[in-house]
């Protein structure tokens, strides 16, 4: 479920941050999945980490701007 960069741009800067919220909320979750041993695919944990990286790093592009 990899987020693509130029699908982002076009967005908001309330509709990333409420992106980068979501993804959070959800890494925090797999987060304790992983630690109880529950976790199916503990691979994703690394997408969402890099999701929103990379969301952080267009909504520094915007400040910028």
């Amino acid at each position: 479920m990899s987020l693509k960069a130029k699908d982002l741009r076009n967005e908001s800067k309330e509709e990333l941050q409420r992106k980068i919220k979501d993804l959070q909320d959800k890494y925090l979750e797999l987060k304790f999945n992983h630690v109880s041993g529950t976790l199916k695919n503990p691979h994703e944990l690394n997408s969402i980490r890099k999701d929103i990286a990379r969301i952080m790093t267009i909504i520094g592009e915007k400040n910028n701007d």
